[in-house]
């Protein structure tokens, strides 16, 4: 019997909501998955009266509720602490990286949004000033990370891929999607261990599963 429920959007474009599944799914939770087909925009009207904010992810677990994929992911973090890196300076560094990915890089959400099924090509009308600013500076914190604390393994902060892994997935996503230029080789490795994950090639698979006439224009005419 299930303990609670895990509240996502379609998996297809649904960025926050896999943060949050990656969560869930990592600390083990026995939750069921409740996919809710996103109308885009904020418009979709089911949400309304499932989640608080109106917004996916929402996980409802032993009485708990908990919505935001970063509150989830803090929340699965004191099911498994394993989640974040043991050691103290390292786990600083984990979750500044990660509220640093929950509140910015607005450019590359707005222009490279997440979309499964895009074909890997750079966006027609190219990367403008701000887009590149943002994948500097995650390039820069992926290859600090992996450099000083992820030596033993392929992830940011070693062989388990924990917290700030999920909360970096959907970007990994996206810039495979789009082909983004100016990446170092150290990045380029870690989206591949990321892509290769178990769980992402679940996400993947049961992406590619769903509805045709959940896909979105606004998403699918992008050039």
């Amino acid at each position: 019997m299930a303990d609670g429920r895990l509240v996502i959007g379609t998996q297809r474009y649904s960025s926050w909501s896999l943060r949050g599944w990656l969560a869930v799914r990592l600390a083990g939770l026995t939750v069921d998955i409740d996919v809710i087909p996103l109308a885009g925009g904020g418009r979709t009207a089911a949400l309304k009266t499932l989640s608080p904010n109106g917004c996916v992810p929402y996980l409802e677990h032993h009485g708990a509720v908990v919505w935001d994929s970063l509150s989830i992911a803090e929340y699965c973090a004191e099911q498994d602490p394993d989640l974040w890196p043991a050691d103290r300076c390292a786990r600083a560094v984990a979750r500044s990286i990660a509220a640093e990915m929950h509140s910015g890089f607005h450019a590359v959400r707005s222009a490279l949004p997440m979309n499964l099924g895009r074909d890997k090509r750079p966006p027609a009308a190219g990367f403008d000033e701000d887009v590149l600013k943002d994948i500097a500076r995650i390039d820069t914190l992926w290859t600090d990370a992996r450099t000083r604390f992820g030596q033993d393994g392929a992830f940011l902060f070693g062989a388990a891929f924990g917290n700030a892994d999920a909360m970096f997935a959907p970007v990994v996503a996206r810039f495979l999607s789009y082909d983004v230029p100016g990446l170092s080789d150290i990045s380029r490795q870690y989206m591949e261990a990321v892509r290769q994950h178990p769980l992402m090639r679940d996400w993947y698979a049961q992406a590619a599963q769903e509805p045709t006439d959940w896909h979105l224009d606004v998403y699918e005419s992008l050039a």
